[in-house]
């Protein structure tokens, strides 16, 4: 291998090598292919916790290189979120992927990724309406586009993205497929903490005391599968769940029953043998929650 694409951790920070072009990165896995190494991509806005590392873990599974992007992507926020408060934090997360294994840190340049005047975007269309797509219109282009320029930039074999953005991890299979880009989308499992709150970057935004009610977001959605699994009413369990967390705090955007594979919400018409999964979107404070459960053996 060319001795200037040879990155090397650096063993006294023991923090990864990190690129910040498109051309370097090309260069890097161009390298890499001629060696006959697969290669993944974990695509991330850095701010990592277990539930990144974990995904890491997935695509070492698959292939002989991992590359981690850290990208905090300016199309996917809407004025009034978070953009600029994002948690950042270049040294933890590289400290955190070097203990993971982890081969390579693709941060790119804002300017790398958008050009002066660019105009093209990618829409995938029903499937990212409904659910984070109706309270977050801008959301789901914002990801595709930002994820199609990632693939097209690293050419992985596989790509890996967590479950617990479950519909977003939909849209990205759905783009894939129509666009025909030549990459495995893997979904990793939803990682939580002790308590059950669904990990996230966002989590460090929550006060103590909103820190200690966080879980019952998941609770909540405990209820409604056991509820549902036992051919209870849909429309009343999630009717009750939704009472419950507002009488706790908190500001419901979504508590639904849909199918785990087209999100179309679950109605007399959706077929017995669908696979299901309980979405919850419910804000505590200035803090946004999200979080999915799988349903079985569901009876009507």
């Amino acid at each position: 291998m060319n001795s200037k694409l040879s990155f090397r951790i650096d063993p006294m920070t023991k923090t990864l090598p990190k690129i910040d072009t498109v051309l370097k990165l090309r260069q890097q896995v161009s390298a890499w292919r001629a060696q006959g190494y697969t290669i993944a991509l974990v695509p991330t806005m850095g701010g990592l916790h277990e539930g990144h590392l974990s995904l890491v873990d997935l695509a070492r599974q698959h292939c002989d290189r991992v590359i981690v992007s850290i990208f905090v992507n300016p199309t996917q926020f809407a004025p009034d979120e978070d953009f600029s408060t994002y948690p950042r934090d270049s040294k933890t997360d590289s400290e955190l992927l070097h203990q993971r294994g982890a081969d390579l840190i693709y941060q790119p340049l804002s300017s790398e990724m958008y050009a002066e005047n660019e105009t093209t975007r990618i829409t995938v269309g029903k499937i990212a309406q409904g659910l984070c797509g109706t309270s977050r219109p801008h959301f789901f282009e914002g990801v595709a586009t930002v994820v199609c320029k990632l693939l097209c930039q690293a050419s992985p074999d596989v790509t890996v993205f967590g479950e617990k953005d479950y519909q977003q991890l939909l849209v990205i299979q759905t783009m894939v497929r129509d666009l025909s880009i030549p990459t495995k989308i893997i979904g990793g499992k939803l990682i939580r903490e002790a308590d059950g709150l669904a990990m996230s970057s966002r989590n460090v935004y929550l006060t103590k005391p909103q820190r200690t009610k966080a879980p019952l977001l998941y609770k909540a959605l405990q209820q409604v599968v056991d509820i549902v699994e036992k051919g209870h009413s849909v429309t009343q369990s999630i009717k009750a769940a939704k009472s419950q967390l507002t009488n706790q705090g908190f500001v419901v955007d979504y508590l639904e029953l849909r199918d785990a594979d087209t999100l179309e919400l679950v109605d007399k018409d959706t077929k017995p043998d669908a696979r299901l999964r309980i979405f919850a979107a419910a804000s505590l404070g200035k803090t946004r929650l999200i979080d999915n459960l799988a349903v079985s053996n569901l009876e009507r």
